[in-house]
């Protein structure tokens, strides 16, 4: 409560001049008969309103997109500043951004369909679909030989699909250390080969010693990409094609998919960074963006996103169209691994599901949430969440990519915030 007092009070100091009033609302309920719910506190629509545009006109961020939900219907929605700078085109809450990281969730889903289909367990081996993954290694330690290797033992313990979902495989680079090691599968991660689709940057990564044994420890890393690949080799489609038609194309989400070509990214909003002198510049994207990554490289609007979100809120169906059985978003979301996420930010209080991150103490977190929300945010500014107790679900997204000249992207978590205070 002293977390949300805070932010009320910050907020409400910027809500001189906003009105408050919502955007257009181009998402359908969750399901149909829902009761129009109560919108969130006048106040708490304008100190949105007034943080997103503070945001804007500082440079902290170019601009921002909020949307949020309440009871399985969507209630209000704002944009501000600028989808690009140069051209002075506004962002608005239909823009088109790159979502990053919050491709996980929807890679987590895709798995979590096989495994409801009885096509895929969450005990099995990965090396059943994978067999380069047959013969890993752990690091014995992080020094590196004369030669530039690292000395290490064959694991103990099978890697499974359950370890790739909860981001135990002990498969790096993770964030919470510097060391040689640490630094090795950065070079030699799946981001950083200057060519080869994800059946070959994933199986580069089966040569590469694991920094721990399955199971141990959460480990932010390239686990989900490891997952793609076993989803393309069960169903036989990209990994692409399996998410347009299994889930994308049956929650309407049109503006939702891979990078597309440059010749067709005039339609997103620019990426930012900002330069020594604290001023917004074009970001460069920071890898070849010519395949498809099971952790990363999606784009998506705010409406498409909170229909994903919608689902998970409604026990796997939106608007009549069932994804995932109840039971299965039941697993999602509860706590598999009950702490050490998030450890290099700080944060305590965070746990993790099947493919998202798990509140398991709001008094312990340092963010915006209740017990049992799960979540998931994205490199370059961007969140959902989904909160059970409350009701309320969200998506709020800025384009900025974080440098040593800029912090983390904590207006987003500032809006979330709010949020939560004006129900």
């Amino acid at each position: 409560m002293k977390k949300i007092a805070l932010t009320v009070i910050v907020a409400t100091m910027l809500i001189c001049g906003c009105s408050g009033k919502s955007g257009k609302l181009d998402v359908a309920p969750a399901r149909d008969g829902l009761a129009t719910p109560e919108n969130l506190a006048w106040w708490s629509r304008a100190a949105i309103d007034a943080t997103m545009r503070f945001s804007a006109w500082t440079g902290s961020h170019s601009g921002s997109i909020a949307l949020f939900a309440r009871d399985g219907v969507a209630i209000y929605s704002n944009a501000a500043g600028w989808k690009d700078i140069a051209s002075e085109q506004p962002m608005t809450v239909d823009t088109p951004v790159r979502i990053a990281s919050m491709t996980k969730p929807i890679t987590a889903t895709a798995a979590m369909i096989l495994i409801q289909e009885g096509k895929l367990g969450l005990d099995d081996p990965v090396a059943d679909y994978l067999p380069e993954f047959a013969m890993l290694r752990v690091a014995t330690s992080d020094i590196p030989n004369a030669d530039g290797s690292f000395s290490s033992a064959p694991a103990s313990t099978v890697l499974t699909v359950r370890h790739l979902l909860t981001f135990s495989s002990g498969i790096g680079p993770g964030r919470d250390e510097e060391s040689a090691l640490v630094a090795y599968w950065d070079e030699q991660g799946i981001y950083d080969q200057p060519a080869g689709d994800l059946a070959d940057r994933v199986a580069l990564l089966a040569q590469l010693p694991l920094l721990e044994e399955p199971g141990t420890r959460w480990r932010y890393g390239f686990s989900l990409d490891v997952l793609a690949r076993v989803i393309e080799v069960i169903s036989g489609d990209s990994i692409s094609a399996f998410l347009q038609a299994r889930i994308l194309q049956p929650l309407d989400m049109k503006n939702t998919g891979y990078l597309p070509p440059p010749s067709e990214r005039d339609v997103l909003a620019t990426v930012y960074t900002q330069d020594e002198e604290g001023n917004l510049v074009d970001a460069p994207l920071p890898y070849d963006t010519s395949w498809t990554p099971g952790g990363g490289g999606m784009v998506s609007t705010a409406a498409d996103y909170m229909r994903f979100a919608l689902m998970l809120w409604n026990g796997g169906e939106y608007q009549g169209v069932r994804i995932l059985e109840q039971k299965t978003v039941d697993d999602m979301r509860r706590l598999h691994i009950e702490d050490g996420v998030l450890a290099a930010e700080d944060i305590t209080g965070l746990g993790w599901g099947l493919g998202v991150a798990v509140v398991a103490d709001e008094d312990a977190t340092v963010m915006p949430d209740r017990t049992g929300d799960f979540w998931w945010s994205g490199y370059y500014g961007t969140t959902f969440f989904v909160s059970p107790k409350t009701g309320l679900v969200g998506v709020v997204m800025s384009q900025n990519e974080p440098s040593e000249f800029s912090g983390l992207p904590v207006e987003i978590f500032i809006v979330q915030g709010i949020a939560f205070a004006g129900l």
